[in-house]
C-alpha cells in the first residue's frame, strides 16, 4: 500500500482567548455558580483548558426565573420582525468570529478543524439566518404563532455548537426564552456563544446557559416553570426524560441514538459509495447519532467494495485536531473511548473479522483507529448496539427486500443511505425504510431548511425546517 507524508499545517490557538475559569450565563451576565466547578480538557492532549462552574438547583432556578421575566416582559411581546433582527445579528457575529469558534470547538471537542471550520460553524450561522426569516412569518407555518414560554434545552458533546443552534434558533424565532445546558465535556463554545449574545445586545434573560453534568440537566427537566424540554443525547437518558415529563403539560422533543444502515447495491458507483461510506462513519470520529455504522453491501460487489474501502481508509490521517490535514481527530473522552474499546472487543469475541487502518496513535489523548468488522450478522452486538465511534460493521444481502429487512431490524430509526443508479429503487426504499432521513447516493448532508429526526428509539419530533417550529409554538402538533 502506498503511503504519503504530509507536512503539518496547524491552525493557531492564539485567536482563542481562553479564560482560566468560566461562570454561568444568567440574565445577560456571567455569574458564579453555587455547585462547585469542574475541569474541561482537550481530548487530544488531556490538557486542562479551563475550570467551569457547575450549576446546582438554585442556579437553575435563577436561570429559569430570568428566562420567565424576559419572556413575560420583553421577548414574547416583541414583534417578530424585531426578534428577527437579533437573530440576524447573532448569525452575522457567528460568521465574523467563525475562526475563533472553530478553533475552540476543535480544542474542546477533539474534532478536526476542517470539520468545525467548513461544516459546523457555517451550518450554525445558516440556522440563525434561516429562523430569523421565520420570526415574522409564523402565521404561515401551520403551527400557529403563539410561543410556549420557557424552553429547557440539553445538548450533547458531539456537535456542541451545532446542537446549540438547532435548539436556540427556532426557540427564539418563535418568541420563547431559553435555559440551555451544554455537555459537561464540551461547554466552551456555548459560553463563547453567551458572549456573542452580549455582543448582539440580546435582552437579558432571553438566553441563559448553565453548565454542569447530569444533575444540572435533571434540575432543568424537573423545574415546574419550564414549558418545553428539548434533548439530544443517548436513548437511555431520553427515555428517563420522557418518563419524567409524562403527565405534565411540558412539550418534549427527543433526538436520540441511531444505528444507521448504509446500503450499497451492485449497480452503485463504487468509488463514490466508498467516499460516502467513509464520510458516513468516520466523519467526526463516528460521534454522529445518524452515522452510517452498518454497511449493507450486495453480495456480488462486497469483495470489490471492501478492497476499495480498505485502500481509502489507509489514506485517512489521524492526529492533531488543529492540523488542517487531519481527517480523524480524538475521541471525546476517556469514558467514550472505553465504551468503543469494549464493544470492539465484543465484536472480536463474537467472531467478526476486525481490520484497522494502519496509523500511529499519539501517546497522549484519547484515540481509536478507523476500524471495520466483516462477517457480521444481525446477532452480533456490534450490529445492534450504537458504538458511537469510528467503527463500521459490514453485512451483506442478496435482494432489495433482504436489504430492507436487515436495515429495519433495529430499535433505532434515525437515518439511512441508499446507493444505486435506479431512481425507482431509491423511491421504493425511501418509503420502505423506517428512518427519519434517507439519503440517496450521499450521506450526512444537512440543511437548515430540512427537518431532521427519527422513529422508534431514535426519538420523537423534528428539528430544522418549518417542522422545527412546531415544538416551540402552542399550535404545534407535538
Amino acid at each position: 500500500m502506498t503511503t504519503f507524508e504530509y507536512a503539518p499545517a496547524p491552525e493557531s490557538r492564539s485567536i482563542v482567548d481562553l479564560k482560566p475559569s468560566y461562570g454561568l450565563f444568567v440574565d445577560g451576565e456571567f455569574v458564579d455558580g453555587h455547585g462547585g466547578a469542574f475541569k474541561t480538557i482537550s481530548p487530544a492532549t488531556e490538557e486542562v483548558l479551563a475550570e467551569v462552574a457547575e450549576a446546582d438547583e438554585s442556579d437553575v432556578d435563577d436561570a429559569v426565573k430570568a428566562a420567565r421575566r424576559a419572556y413575560d416582559r420583553v421577548w414574547s411581546r416583541m414583534p417578530g420582525r424585531e426578534r428577527a433582527k437579533y437573530l440576524y445579528r447573532i448569525a452575522r457575529i457567528i460568521q465574523e468570529r467563525s475562526r475563533e469558534l472553530a478553533v475552540l470547538e476543535s480544542l474542546d471537542n477533539g474534532k478536526p478543524i476542517r470539520e468545525s471550520r467548513d461544516v459546523d460553524v457555517p451550518i450554525v450561522a445558516a440556522h440563525f439566518f434561516y429562523y430569523a426569516g421565520w420570526a415574522d412569518k409564523l402565521e404561515y407555518s401551520g403551527y400557529g404563532s403563539t410561543p410556549i414560554g420557557v424552553a429547557g434545552q440539553i445538548i450533547p458533546w458531539n456537535f456542541p455548537l451545532l446542537m446549540l443552534a438547532w435548539k436556540i434558533a427556532p426557540a427564539l424565532a418563535c418568541g420563547n426564552t431559553v435555559v440551555l445546558k451544554p455537555a459537561e465535556t464540551t461547554p466552551l463554545t456555548a459560553l463563547l456563544f453567551a458572549e456573542i449574545c452580549q455582543q448582539a445586545d440580546l435582552p437579558p434573560g432571553v438566553v441563559n446557559i448553565v453548565t454542569g453534568a447530569g444533575a444540572t440537566g435533571q434540575a432543568i427537566v424537573g423545574h415546574d416553570d419550564v414549558d418545553k424540554i428539548a434533548f439530544t443525547g443517548s436513548t437511555e437518558v431520553g427515555k428517563a426524560i420522557a418518563r419524567a415529563v409524562a403527565g405534565t403539560p411540558k412539550k418534549v422533543t427527543l433526538e436520540l441514538g441511531g444505528k444507521a444502515a448504509n446500503i450499497v447495491f451492485d449497480d452503485a458507483p463504487l468509488d463514490q459509495a466508498v467516499e460516502g461510506i467513509v464520510n458516513g462513519i468516520f466523519f467526526n470520529q463516528g460521534h454522529v447519532c445518524c452515522a452510517g455504522s452498518r454497511l449493507l453491501v450486495q453480495e456480488s460487489v462486497a469483495d470489490e467494495l471492501l478492497e476499495k474501502l480498505k485502500r481509502r481508509m489507509g489514506t485517512l490521517r489521524l492526529g492533531d485536531p488543529l492540523d488542517k490535514n487531519t481527517d480523524v481527530g480524538a475521541i471525546n473522552s476517556a469514558e467514550q473511548l472505553a465504551r468503543i474499546r469494549e464493544l470492539s472487543q465484543v465484536g472480536e469475541d463474537e467472531g467478526a473479522g476486525r481490520w484497522s487502518a494502519p496509523c500511529d496513535l499519539p501517546d497522549r489523548g484519547f484515540w481509536f483507529p478507523p476500524t471495520i468488522f466483516t462477517g457480521v450478522t444481525q446477532a452480533h452486538r456490534i450490529a445492534r448496539e450504537e458504538i458511537f465511534g469510528p467503527v463500521l460493521s459490514v453485512l451483506t444481502f442478496r435482494t432489495p427486500s433482504e436489504a430492507v429487512e436487515k436495515a429495519n431490524n433495529t430499535p433505532y430509526g434515525l437515518s439511512a443511505g441508499v446507493w444505486t443508479e435506479k431512481g425507482s429503487r431509491i423511491l421504493h426504499l425511501a418509503g420502505a425504510l423506517r428512518a427519519g432521513v434517507v439519503w440517496a447516493n450521499t450521506f450526512n448532508k444537512f440543511d437548515p431548511t430540512s427537518p431532521f429526526g427519527g422513529y422508534k428509539e431514535s426519538g420523537q419530533g423534528r428539528e430544522g425546517g418549518r417542522h422545527g417550529l412546531s415544538a416551540y409554538l402552542k399550535g404545534g402538533d407535538l
